[in-house]
């Protein structure tokens, strides 16, 4: 059976928002379900097929690690040296931690990213490919293809970054990505290049661009122009494309404001945040139990997992002279383990720098709204790009300073980042490590960067990490294509072993 990996999966996909999730929990197809077959005879259908890739943000699969966009992210800052893990818990991200599920090609962990993405790309391709002939109003075409364009962009983006190499600026990038899918077929496909990949993200990203201009959104589920220039600011950042990434960063934030510290301190929970550009929100009858980004990585939640293997901070980075001790963001760790404002239960292990950044909605309830971008994320973007550049040491210093400024607790105690070159990027990057912790942004970030793994000094234990250290550009830096899809497809070709 020569097809992709997904393709094992198009029938099931035809209905184009119904996804499985596990008997002992409960049934989510959703209500306003239509058939595959009158899915675009409308834009109302269409914009209801749109609405299930939406779901599938949020969904579970196969067990409780699948989850959607939520559970990638938990992995990917499992593979870096922020994210420390307490105990062995319930075995839950274990043999991620230790860098051994994404290098197993039979792991559910490694095969996870590669069917989630390609399954929203393929149901993205169904409404790109078939929009144009429903009834309706040409505004809503173009709000129902933008969005599809976009999840389909963002689909390869995370793709690439995973499963293929790394892209460095200047050169062919003719190393191994992976498939562009732009049609659905039964066919196995190549993995294309790199620079082929970026190439189709880049092209996809500026007609959703075109498309969503004017569009005004329902809910921050939903995607906007400000969204599809935060991903666009994401890709020139990756590809070192410094110039970009900073004008894409100002386009995507303008119309947000930062956080207030209450609502940093808040729980992360609530996609109407003010700071929030996009994210998935959890309403009450699809409670999401023990598939919830919550049941593992809040501190509230009364699961097996967050009771005994509550998330810490590395303590390294929470200690570093470059925070004041009244920076709000510190304020989401306790050192202690204790977390008094939350009178845990007697039940709940303590740990020293563990965090309650996110809260669920209450401990039997794992309910919480799961963000994918924020306009802090841009602010750290448009820095960072800056003081790459070369000459605009200024402008990375002014959006460094908005951010820092922002969360500081205490006016008298902030003071403004006078850094210049090596000096400022180093601020800028511990400041993003911190900011977006938990968020799902560590892996990639050294990956792009071409930096090592690096968890000495800090709370890691070496008996649960095992791994302390993996070189910049060793080939366990790519995650390996999935058994199942190097057996289906015939013109896969397998990452380095």
């Amino acid at each position: 059976m020569k097809r992709l990996i997904y393709y094992t999966m198009i029938t099931a996909a035809l209905s184009l928002f119904t996804v499985s999730c596990s008997e002992d929990y409960l049934d989510t197809l959703p209500t306003d379900q239509v058939s595959a077959a009158d899915a675009f005879t409308t834009t109302t259908n269409a914009m209801q097929a749109l609405n299930g890739i939406h779901r599938i943000m949020y969904n579970q699969w196969r067990n409780q690690g699948e989850a959607g966009e939520g559970s990638v992210m938990i992995n990917r800052d499992m593979l870096g040296e922020d994210l420390v893990m307490t105990s062995a818990g319930n075995g839950w991200y274990n043999n991620t931690y230790k860098w051994v599920d994404h290098r197993n090609e039979t792991s559910n962990v490694d095969s996870y990213p590669w069917w989630v993405y390609y399954r929203i790309i393929a149901n993205a391709n169904m409404i790109i490919n078939n929009i144009d002939g429903a009834t309706g109003p040409q505004a809503d075409k173009n709000i129902i293809k933008g969005q599809a364009l976009l999840y389909r962009a963002w689909g390869h983006f995370n793709l690439v970054q995973l499963y293929g190499k790394r892209y460095v600026a200047g050169t062919p990038n003719d190393q191994l990505g992976v498939p562009i899918m732009l049609t659905n077929n039964f066919d196995g496909q190549p993995r294309n290049t790199v620079e082929e990949v970026y190439d189709q993200v880049e092209t996809d990203l500026e007609e959703a661009a075109t498309l969503l201009a004017t569009y005004t959104r329902p809910n921050k589920s939903h995607m906007n122009l400000s969204v599809v220039r935060g991903v666009q600011a994401r890709v020139a950042l990756t590809k070192q494309d410094w110039a970009s990434a900073a004008s894409f960063a100002v386009q995507a934030r303008t119309g947000y404001s930062l956080m207030t510290t209450a609502e940093y301190t808040g729980g992360f929970n609530n996609y109407t945040n003010r700071e929030w550009m996009w994210g998935s929100t959890v309403i009450a009858d699809q409670t999401t139990y023990f598939y919830s980004f919550f049941a593992y990585m809040s501190r509230n939640f009364s699961s097996t997992n967050i009771r005994g293997n509550p998330k810490a901070i590395n303590r390294v980075l929470w200690n570093d002279l470059a925070f004041t001790p009244t920076d709000a963001r510190k304020l989401n760790f306790d050192p202690t383990g204790a977390h008094t404002a939350l009178a845990l239960p007697s039940t709940f292990s303590k740990f020293p720098y563990t965090s309650q950044k996110f809260i669920a909605a209450g401990g039997a309830d794992s309910r919480g709204d799961v963000v994918y971008m924020r306009a802090a994320e841009m602010l750290l973007i448009e820095a960072e790009a800056n003081a790459r550049m070369g000459g605009h040491d200024t402008e990375a210093q002014t959006a460094l300073n908005t951010l820092r400024q922002a969360r500081e607790t205490v006016p008298a105690n902030y003071i403004a980042s006078t850094n210049t070159g090596d000096a400022l990027i180093n601020e800028i990057m511990l400041n993003r490590r911190l900011e977006l912790w938990g968020e799902g942004f560590r892996f990639t970030d050294l990956k792009r960067l071409n930096l090592p793994l690096n968890r000495n000094g800090a709370n890691h234990n070496t008996a649960l990490a095992v791994i302390m250290d993996i070189p910049a550009g060793d080939v366990r830096w790519e995650w390996l294509i999935p058994k199942a899809e190097m057996d289906a497809n015939k013109q896969m070709v397998q990452n380095p072993l």
